[in-house]
């Protein structure tokens, strides 16, 4: 589990990336709460992070850096939106994040063939694991 200040800087780049359009919605609002919620960071503190983002710590563990790209793509798409610049911005976002090229865009390749293109959590850390080894 990330430390506090790993899990303050996740919430701040989701948070981020949900406003890019200038504008958090309702349901992400609620989808990022969710999301503080598991990561035991309190309604203040997420509420605080809204108007003060803070800097980026790159997480050390791999499976945690695929585990908020996946948080990261269930965010784009809460909203039954996607752009091109979010699509761009998740790109960026992962390899960012130290992953790699080709597992990132065959995940934004295959939400098209998935229900809501949700892509189920199996799914992923399987097109992780083949580039991994």
């Amino acid at each position: 589990m990330p430390k506090r200040v790993e899990k303050l800087s996740l919430l701040s780049e989701m948070i981020a990336f949900a406003k890019a359009d200038k504008n958090l919605k309702r349901i992400e609002y609620n989808f990022l709460l969710s999301i503080a919620k598991q990561l035991d960071v309190s309604r203040a503190d997420f509420d605080y992070l809204i108007e003060h983002p803070i800097n980026y710590v790159n997480l050390k563990s791999h499976s945690e850096r695929i585990v908020q790209f996946h948080r990261l793509v269930l965010l784009m798409h809460i909203d039954e939106e996607r752009t091109n610049e979010e699509i761009g911005k998740i790109h960026n976002y992962g390899l960012r994040m130290g992953l790699s090229h080709e597992s990132i865009s065959r995940v934004l390749y295959l939400m098209d063939g998935f229900p809501n293109m949700m892509v189920p959590a199996e799914v992923l850390i399987d097109i992780f694991k083949v580039q991994y080894n």
